[in-house]
């Protein structure tokens, strides 16, 4: 055997999805459960959004209350920057717009309404991505435990097993 035919072994590493992983940069894209640094925290903000939205709506307001609601809006999305990847940090820099008056006036209920309106259903998103992420994981992780029973030696696995199968007292 000259050293030309000589081969080296192929290692490949399966990640959680079932697929070989990737060294850093050849990816396409990050997972969503990556993006997302603090969930809990995310959860919570996004909880708290929902309802001051849910109670713009339900009251009117006044000039203090939509000055106060104004800056929670704002510590909201720095805070949710805090809990995010910087790929999520930017889009959603890209998507939250500042309040059209800067010079002491509170924006009016429909400006509020609609930042709110938009934030909730950025983190619904975000959330409803993370949900479909997760059940795909799941759903790989039942295929390859399902391959690695069909390869138990007899090709047997438990459920297979007319013994296991039995169940209540023998007569």
């Amino acid at each position: 055997m000259s050293a030309g035919d000589e081969r080296t072994p192929h290692i490949v590493v399966v990640g959680p999805e079932g697929l070989p992983n990737r060294p850093d940069g050849e990816g396409e894209e990050r997972s969503i459960t990556d993006l997302v640094e603090q969930p809990a925290k995310v959860m919570r903000i996004g909880s708290m959004i929902r309802q001051l939205l849910e109670e713009v709506r339900a009251a009117p307001l006044d000039e203090a209350s939509r000055k106060r609601l104004k800056d929670i809006h704002q510590s909201s999305i720095k805070e949710l920057e805090d809990g995010l990847a910087p790929e999520l940090v930017e889009e959603l820099e890209r998507l939250s717009l500042p309040f059209t008056d800067d010079n002491g006036t509170p924006p009016s209920e429909a400006e509020l309404r609609i930042a709110h309106a938009q934030l909730v259903g950025w983190l619904e998103g975000l959330f409803h991505g993370i949900q479909t992420t997760l059940f795909a994981q799941q759903m790989a992780a039942r295929a390859q435990l399902e391959q690695m029973r069909r390869a138990l030696p007899g090709g047997m696995s438990q459920q297979d097993d007319p013994i296991q199968r039995q169940s209540g007292p023998y007569l």
